[in-house]
């Protein structure tokens, strides 16, 4: 016997006030985000492409996994390292205990530096997800809507932009802005205009800027204060980046200061590179955003400046610097908040390609760049898809000679 057949059973005993819908619906929400919805998308999702909802999500979630990886290892060398450079012995609190059982704190092992991102960056995942899936299941219930595969890229996504020493309770509040005024509100998934994660990430960091920002909260270790490269930059250039030890290569690898998925370039580069394979990402979006940074910074170069150093940083520092390569990857390409039509990915992508050069060269207070920028093409997606739809229609009625 089935649980639906034993629901219909003991229907009538719950048909007074509606409690039998209720409490199926409740089940529905549930059992569709730990196993597979009923019904999954046959046609074209959000009217855009013949690729399936859940293919895309999944895909997306599992790509997701390599930067993950990477960020937990990274996370843990640079605290590794600093604690060996001030002679810290050990973490205090449960973490500790977790890396005193399971490893070390050895800089130059692995499995050590794993384990030590790892508790720092499960209980932001952990939080983020129970918070957002509770409402997913809110507004599923209410709506009778069934849970989408969705939220698991949401709430990774959302988890991998914030810094190791995030406060859990500041987790649980943006991800739940990001959820029910990113998207919730407007209708759930395929309905929102933004990306649900990057809202979510903009309250923080508007919010709370303490603890999203500066040089305090970039590595896992108490007392422990540095820079990003792009706020070096913004000060001192890449001259100053080069003078403090960073190389090149360094930020490409990803073993530099930030959040703890958007620092290793190579990888967001797996990543991106297997969107495209699988044809999840729109390598539209993504050459119209690296044309857009190249060209942006060119002419920045070209135009110099003797006050802000920013001027003269070249395309391929601003590729590897910041979540660039992270944003390009996971952000700009999801395809519910991006523009739809052929041409409108072009220039979409170039648009948020150019802004975020100009975000982080123009507002030294801001050096980022690339989620706002990302944020402010969202905006735009709908102008620009319909721009392109009516230059379309002006030309079939100049062909046809109306």
């Amino acid at each position: 016997m089935t649980l639906r057949d034993y629901l219909d059973r003991i229907e009538p005993q719950f048909q007074e006030g509606g409690r039998f819908e209720k409490f199926y619906a409740v089940y529905e929400a549930v059992d569709t985000i730990l196993y597979t919805p009923g019904q999954v998308t046959a046609g074209a999702s959000h009217v855009r492409d013949a690729v399936d909802l859940k293919r895309i999500m999944t895909t997306v979630w599992l790509c997701a996994w390599v930067p993950m990886f990477a960020g937990m290892y990274f996370v843990g060398a640079q605290a590794l390292g600093a604690m060996d450079a001030m002679g810290v012995e050990s973490l205090a609190g449960w973490r500790g205990w977790v890396v005193e059982v399971l490893a070390g704190y050895d800089p130059a092992s692995l499995w050590h530096c794993l384990v030590y991102g790892a508790v720092f960056f499960i209980p932001i995942y952990v939080v983020t997800f129970a918070v957002g899936a509770f409402w997913e299941i809110t507004f599923a219930t209410v709506r009778g809507h069934e849970i989408n595969e969705g939220f698991f890229v949401t709430s990774i996504l959302f988890a991998l932009t914030m810094p190791a020493t995030i406060p859990l309770w500041q987790v649980a509040l943006g991800i739940s802005f990001g959820i029910v005024i990113g998207k919730e509100i407007f209708g759930g998934t395929g309905k929102n205009f933004l990306n649900p994660a990057l809202t979510g990430r903009a309250f923080l960091y508007f919010a709370y800027p303490a603890q999203s920002s500066g040089d305090s909260v970039w590595t896992a270790v108490d007392g422990f204060s540095g820079a990003t490269p792009l706020g070096i930059a913004a000060a001192e250039g890449i001259a100053g980046v080069t003078a403090s030890g960073i190389e090149w290569m360094d930020a490409f690898i990803g073993n530099i200061q930030g959040t703890v998925g958007g620092t290793s370039t190579v990888a967001c580069m797996i990543g991106l590179a297997l969107l495209l394979i699988t044809k999840v990402a729109s390598y539209r979006i993504v050459v119209g955003v690296i044309l857009g940074m190249v060209g942006m910074s060119t002419l920045f170069n070209w135009i110099g400046s003797d006050t802000n150093p920013m001027f003269s940083m070249p395309w391929y520092w601003h590729f590897v610097l910041g979540g660039f390569a992270f944003g390009l990857t996971y952000m700009a390409t999801e395809p519910v908040s991006a523009a739809m039509t052929n041409t409108g990915k072009w220039i979409y992508g170039a648009l948020i390609g150019v802004l975020t050069v100009v975000i982080r060269v123009v507002n030294p207070a801001f050096p980022e760049g690339i989620m706002l920028a990302i944020l402010f093409t969202n905006l735009l997606a709908p102008l620009i898809d319909w721009g392109v739809v009516r230059a379309n229609v002006r030309r079939r009625v100049a062909r046809g000679g109306l």
